[in-house]
């Protein structure tokens, strides 16, 4: 079964000969080896490229403990580039070469070297990219199968059956999950990587001394998916629930350490009529919802919750930034007295000069919930697009407002552009 990752595959491709060193990032077993290894290294041999121009070093593989050594792999490397044509170096887990980074800098003058690696998330972070290559590292950001993906290689799908939805805010988008038929295996799947992985990496990334408080950390984030929330709030519960007294600073920094193993993002506010950021308190939203879900051992899974990070996570994949967006209105009260109030827009979506507002809606069932929606959309007076994403079969159409009501399948296959 192949799984066609085209989003990444294009930019791989659009990347070649730009004299960087393309760095393929993202949370463990989301299908950076695959992508590079299968998926480019074909694409290139389909091109034309020779066979022997496309090197292919795995440094996890065992067999390939001397190239562990950057002498060895300097060596290995130029003994197999015997011309002047275009040689294509792909790299897996590049992070088990000691001084890799002097190792790849020095493919950076080789005219006919073209190089690209991958890393996994434990050592080789998005941020290590911007210091490690002297600004010459180009880094692709690689995410789990988003919708559209996931549903390509399922077996005669009817695209608009819910079940399909379902399944996938339930177990998420890693690759393997297509591969699992059993609920028993993929959740068993999902909770072993989760402790055995994910969590060991940053244990040991970063010498964790207090085990319980960062898992204890991440299962708060978890619960509090699509909620404003702050260390202050954070340090509240453990006080009151764990009787802990974790301090700011290491909640601050451990929640650090989940966004830099690409577990978790953070969406901060933004003031919209302002025009400023508001640095607290902010959402965070998991990378994969369904390691989300074995977190918490598959007991919450609300849809409105799930849905609104399924949307955020799709916008990142899209290339937007995306905040939380705030409208400040006056008002007046039962009493008659002037008093300002703060409506949310759920997602301000930015990408060049394109902004989006979006809200979501797992479902409008009522004239007073249609008004909840659209009231903060109808407070912005600028003419960027404003849309509901609502969560079931109605047809997407356009109201009085100008605001675009879209249900999430036209979003998620891409039906209707936003």
């Amino acid at each position: 079964m192949e799984i066609k990752r085209d989003i990444y595959l294009n930019k791989l491709l659009s990347s070649r000969h730009n004299g960087m060193i393309k760095v393929v990032t993202g949370m463990r077993r989301s299908g950076k080896s695959y992508l590079l290894f299968n998926l480019f290294a074909n694409a290139l041999l389909d091109e034309g490229t020779p066979p022997d121009h496309i090197i292919k070093i795995n440094l996890e593989d065992r067999r390939n403990n001397e190239l562990r050594n950057p002498d060895n792999l300097l060596h290995y490397i130029d003994s197999l580039i015997v011309d002047d044509k275009m040689y294509y170096i792909l790299m897996d887990e590049v992070q088990m070469v000691n001084e890799f980074e002097d190792v790849l800098n020095s493919y950076l003058h080789v005219q006919n070297a073209d190089v690209y690696v991958t890393g996994s998330n434990a050592k080789f972070l998005s941020k290590d990219v911007i210091t490690e290559f002297r600004g010459r590292g180009n880094e692709i950001r690689i995410h789990p199968l988003n919708f559209a993906e996931y549903m390509s290689v399922q077996e005669n799908p009817n695209i608009y059956d819910m079940r399909f939805l379902f399944d996938y805010m339930q177990y998420g988008g890693l690759p393997a999950m297509v591969t699992f038929q059993d609920e028993t295996e993929r959740k068993e799947y999902l909770k072993g990587l989760f402790m055995h992985t994910y969590l060991r990496d940053i244990k040991e990334r970063y010498a964790i001394q207090l085990d319980a408080e960062l898992e204890e950390l991440i299962d708060v984030i978890a619960s509090s998916v699509g909620c404003l929330t702050n260390s202050t709030k954070i340090q509240n519960t453990f006080k009151t629930v764990k009787q802990s007294n974790i301090s700011i600073n290491t909640i601050k920094q451990y929640l650090d350490y989940i966004q830099d193993a690409f577990l978790i993002e953070k969406s901060v506010r933004y003031d919209i009529k302002g025009r400023k950021y508001i640095d607290t308190p902010v959402k965070y939203y998991f990378e994969d919802l369904g390691l989300r879900n074995a977190r918490l051992n598959f007991r919450q899974t609300e849809q409105t919750h799930l849905m609104e990070n399924l949307i955020y996570n799709e916008l990142r994949i899209r290339g937007y930034s995306v905040d939380v967006g705030q409208v400040t209105v006056n008002t007046r009260n039962d009493a008659g007295i002037s008093e300002r109030k703060n409506l949310e827009v759920d997602f301000v979506c930015n990408k060049g000069y394109d902004r989006v507002y979006i809200q979501s809606a797992f479902a409008l069932p009522s004239f007073d919930k249609q008004e909840q929606e659209f009231n903060s959309l109808r407070r912005i007076d600028d003419s960027f697009q404003k849309v509901v994403i609502v969560g079931n079969m109605q047809p997407t159409y356009r109201n009085d407002d100008g605001i675009l009501v879209l249900n999430i399948y036209d979003f998620l296959l891409n039906k209707v552009a936003i």
